[in-house]
C-alpha cells in the first residue's frame, strides 16, 4: 500500500510540473472562486459547456480531486478562429483539517460547479463548563 501511495504523490507531482497526463493532451485549469464563513468553506468552478456525467470528483485524505472534460466537436469544417479550450479540466484543493471531507456537498447548474463543505464538528467552538473547587477537593464534575 506504500508504495502505491508513493506513485500516487509521484504521479500528482509529475502532472502538476508539466501540466499534463499521462497523455499527449493539454489539461487546462478551471477558473474557481473559493470563499469561508461560518458554516465552512464554498467553491465554484467554471465549467460552461460540459456535460455534468463528464465532471468526476475524488477526495483521498485530504486532497480534493476535480477533472472534467469538453470533447471538440467534430465536423466543423474552415474554422475561422478558435478561442474556447478542449480537453481536460482539472483541479486540486488541499483541505484543511477543520473541514468534513465526509459532507461534501457538489451541485452543477448553468456550467457552475459549487461545492460546499462544513466544518467538522471537532473544529467548532464549544464552551467548557468549569466546575468549582472548593476546600481543596476534586471537582466532581467537568462537561463540555
Amino acid at each position: 500500500m506504500m508504495q502505491t501511495e508513493v506513485l500516487r504523490d509521484f504521479d500528482r507531482l509529475v502532472q502538476r510540473a508539466f501540466n499534463t497526463q499521462l497523455s499527449s493532451e493539454p489539461v487546462h485549469r478551471m477558473p474557481m472562486e473559493a470563499w469561508r464563513d461560518e458554516t465552512g468553506f464554498h467553491a465554484e468552478f467554471d465549467l460552461p459547456g460540459i456535460e455534468a456525467d463528464k465532471i468526476d470528483m475524488a477526495v483521498e485524505k485530504n486532497i480534493l480531486t476535480i477533472r472534467a472534460e469538453r470533447a471538440k466537436p467534430e465536423g466543423r469544417q474552415h474554422v475561422t478562429g478558435s478561442e474556447r479550450l478542449w480537453g481536460h479540466f482539472t483541479r486540486e484543493l488541499v483541505l484543511g483539517e477543520h473541514l468534513d471531507t465526509e459532507s461534501i456537498q457538489a451541485s452543477y447548474a448553468d456550467g457552475v460547479l459549487r461545492l460546499d463543505i462544513a466544518v467538522a464538528e471537532s473544529a467548532k467552538p464549544r464552551r467548557i463548563q468549569v466546575a468549582v473547587n472548593r476546600g481543596g477537593k476534586d471537582p466532581k464534575e467537568l462537561t463540555s
